[in-house]
């Protein structure tokens, strides 16, 4: 009977956090926190707005300095106010824009003096300003080719004919394309950087009198993909040269031709490290480890990922070290909360305190941000598994909290990697320059939901790996802070001339060193 109760109460307890989950991700917050703190702050909230609120008593000011009248008067700390509605628009703020300058003077009429008739001068002048915004236009751009011959060969019937000579013009990538370089970068831009789908386009180009079918901009996305491939081979090098790579996945639909169906590929994310600051993404059909096999084929350093069971039959017999992320294992704690929120409150806790000297360390080097955690993280970390495992033994196998604790001791090994607590890391200055979690891959992989969401599916795996080298441009460009308009206009005009040895010159992080001009 009782064994009943308890199969009854866990598959409660499962149903609730199953309701709870799903109401989050419709109407909750993204953030991975606790629902009992969010109650806390708004208690604590509502005190401060009723302090603030409350008349202060001059007795209790007098008293507090009746009690050192010799004391030197402090004043008190400035705080920090943060401003809310209309921020700084002063001209400063719009340095950076180009300025034209409309001058209003009076007519002859009224420049004499009302009273003399002496005409008045210019003692000064009230400058005021706006910001206009000039709306993007297209233009045809002619190129002509002047022709030369030699007119006496041509008279004296040369027998090697006329000797007729053609001026060149600008190689380009897209062969008798009808699209210049600034407009295939405004178009990748918009779709892989702001996740414009080519059918708004198609209406925003037809506004400004330029009519031109999405298909056709979708090729030109797959020629601009197909021309950059050197660049992104390149990139695919660097980046297997990191030292500690991480990657996510993501569904990515393609369309299944003929039967109007489609089904559910991948894209995969792979991203740097510090040394080799590029991401890249690798279409493939499905979520097998083949695509990740494939692509770190070779590849030796440290992987960090989820608890993707894929992923072990990729390390297993190479000599990679897999890492995991402690904000998969922080989340499995606050999905369980309902089901017993004291521990997930203690869980949270602990792990915000190892997040706590992850903040004190990122100023360090590899190697001291290594020794600071051996030092600071490995203690609180042998002390939490102690506290995992007598969580789980008093819970029932299949409760929600026992789970959450059962998925960190399971992934104990590659959590534990970033405090140097593998034996495959021993080095500090190797441990410390493994990141707690996964966050910057999983960032990147929004860049695909949204687009997914506006354009819905690929249309095939051409159009697949189309999308992955031009999203991998567009989330390096972002990483670098760069102008993705700006590099692609550069990129695509000096590409088909440059040769392969200079191939690295147009790398994201090399183009903006030499675009950027130097201080002062």
């Amino acid at each position: 009977m009782q064994s009943r109760m308890d199969e009854l109460e866990l598959k409660s307890l499962r149903l609730e956090m199953e309701l709870l989950k799903y109401k989050k991700w419709v109407y909750g917050p993204r953030a991975d926190t606790l629902a009992s703190l969010k109650d806390v702050a708004q208690m604590l909230l509502g005190f401060g707005r009723d302090l603030d609120q409350r008349p202060v008593d001059p007795a209790d000011a007098r008293d507090v300095i009746a009690e050192d009248p010799d004391a030197t008067p402090v004043a008190p700390a400035p705080s920090r106010r943060v401003r809310r509605g209309r921020r700084n628009l002063g001209a400063d703020a719009f340095a950076q824009l180009p300025v034209t300058r409309h001058e209003h003077d009076l007519p002859e009429s009224d420049k004499p003096c009302p009273s003399c008739g002496t005409v008045r001068e210019k003692i000064g002048e009230d400058v005021t300003w706006q910001i206009e915004y000039i709306p993007g236009h297209f233009e045809r751009l002619e190129h002509v080719r002047f022709k030369y011959a030699c007119t006496r060969c041509e008279q004296n019937a040369s027998p090697d004919g006329p000797q007729i000579e053609r001026a060149d013009k600008p190689l380009v990538g897209v062969d008798k394309g009808l699209a210049g370089p600034g407009l295939l970068a405004f178009v990748v831009t918009s779709k892989y950087s702001d996740y414009l789908p080519l059918y708004r386009l198609e209406d925003l180009f037809g506004r400004s009198g330029f009519e031109i079918a999405r298909s056709t901009m979708s090729l030109w996305c797959r020629d601009v993909a197909e021309m950059v491939t050197p660049l992104y081979d390149l990139m695919v090098e660097r980046v297997l040269a990191s030292k500690v790579i991480g990657t996510d996945d993501t569904v990515m639909p393609m369309q299944e031709p003929g039967r109007g169906k489609t089904r559910p590929a991948r894209m995969w994310v792979y991203v740097g490290d510090e040394d080799n600051p590029y991401h890249v993404f690798d279409f493939t059909l499905s979520r097998s480890r083949d695509g990740p096999a494939k692509f770190l084929k070779g590849y030796t350093g440290t992987l960090i990922a989820d608890a993707y069971g894929g992923y072990d039959g990729i390390v297993v017999g190479n000599d990679i070290t897999r890492a995991g992320c402690w904000a998969h294992a922080r989340r499995k704690f606050v999905e369980a909360e309902a089901a017993h929120p004291a521990i997930a409150a203690r869980a949270v806790e602990i792990i915000r305190r190892l997040y706590a000297v992850e903040d004190r360390g990122k100023g360090l080097n590899p190697a001291a941000r290594g020794e600071l955690r051996r030092v600071e993280s490995a203690p609180i970390l042998t002390a939490f598994k102690d506290m995992l495992f007598a969580w789980r033994d008093q819970l029932l196998p299949k409760h929600p909290m026992a789970q959450a604790a059962g998925y960190a001791l399971n992934q104990w090994n590659e959590l534990t990697v970033f405090a140097g607590m593998s034996p495959a890391l021993p080095d500090p200055a190797a441990f410390g320059a493994v990141p707690i979690d996964n966050n910057a891959s999983e960032r990147e992989m929004k860049r695909i939901v949204l687009n997914r969401k506006n354009s819905l599916f690929v249309g095939n795996e051409r159009g697949g790996r189309a999308a992955a080298i031009l999203s991998g441009l567009a989330s390096t460009c972002r990483r670098h802070d760069i102008d993705p308009q700006r590099y692609l206009t550069q990129l695509l005009t000096n590409l088909p001339e440059t040769p392969v040895s200079q191939l690295d010159r147009w790398l994201p992080d090399e183009w903006k060193r030499r675009d950027t001009p130097p201080p002062g």
